[in-house]
């Protein structure tokens, strides 16, 4: 890896404050610490560095997008082209009368504890979403009996040219898992409906919270659920019903505590990962007959 100034190496970017790395490993940046190397990585001081970092990139550079890594496998072949690092960036919460604004590189956890020191009490449940509000955008995360769009007003997105777009809720699709924007962009900003906000739980979060420590692999390298639950089911119930449990590749291994967890147990490469995942796939089906679906992202170069 190596760390180069912006504006003082030939053929680079000019004028702007992040950090650019080389060759980078994203076995850093990954929650699963595994993955190849991305051809470059750009840090962004905020969303205005951001903007110009994108404008002075090519049109046909690839560019990933990726927050905490929670949710993602890299290949072990690696990333090419530009990988942008939302995590880094300083990323800022403001509350007005009228909406809560968030920029996509706040993490959940953030959220959730700004949220709960200005009595909004229905963003508890981003406490149990390890990533980023960009990452819980892309994909509706949830916890808990709620997702994150059943919150959002209204979006702010960056598209390739570095220009700012700016979406109602209703001109996306919105699923469970899965969100389709009409155009062709990346998160940056959210901002929140205060009056769905102030709504009270009818759960204990804490108490949730703390079941859940005790129930998942807490403190040891893995994605999260790597599924999503079958309409009807859940997808570690399955799992554990055919047997997997404790199954393992290499150094990936199915969890002993929580069957749609797949934990690194030191050195799991990401092909040894996607393997498992296969597998599970594989062997749920011919029990069940139900198509397990990844929550989690491949990115990178894949042979399949």
């Amino acid at each position: 890896m190596s760390s180069v100034a912006m504006n003082t190496v030939s053929k680079q970017p000019v004028n702007l404050r992040g950090e650019l790395r080389l060759d980078e490993p994203m076995s850093k940046h990954t929650s699963w610490k595994t993955g190849g190397k991305a051809d470059r990585l750009y840090i962004p001081a905020d969303v205005a560095d951001l903007a110009v970092f994108l404008q002075q990139q090519p049109a046909e550079e690839a560019i990933t997008f990726i927050g905490l890594g929670s949710n993602v496998l890299v290949s072990d072949k690696g990333i090419r082209g530009t990988v942008v690092l939302m995590k880094g960036s300083q990323g800022e919460i403001q509350l007005t009368d009228k909406a809560l604004i968030v920029d996509a590189s706040v993490t959940c956890a953030k959220l959730s504890r700004y949220a709960s020191s200005h009595h909004l009490p229905a963003l508890a449940f981003l406490s149990g979403i390890p990533g980023t509000v960009g990452g819980a955008l892309a994909m509706n995360a949830g916890a808990f009996g709620s997702e994150i769009w059943q919150f959002v007003d209204r979006v702010k997105m960056m598209n390739q040219q570095g220009e700012i777009i700016k979406l109602a809720k209703e001109q996306f699709s919105i699923a469970y898992r899965k969100v389709v924007a009409q155009v062709q962009g990346w998160f940056v900003q959210a901002s929140f409906n205060l009056e769905a906000c102030r709504q009270k739980t009818a759960e204990d979060i804490k108490s949730l919270l703390e079941k859940r420590k005790q129930s998942q692999p807490i403190g040891l390298p893995s994605c999260g659920s790597v599924f999503t639950n079958p309409a009807g089911n859940h997808a570690a119930k399955l799992i554990e019903q055919a047997g997997l449990k404790g199954e393992r590749i290499g150094d990936a291994q199915v969890s002993d505590k929580h069957a749609n967890f797949i934990i690194n147990l030191g050195n799991a490469s990401a092909s040894d990962i996607a393997t498992l995942i296969r597998k599970i796939q594989q062997t749920v089906a011919d029990k069940f007959s139900v198509e397990l679906k990844p929550e989690v992202r491949f990115i990178g170069d894949w042979d399949w």
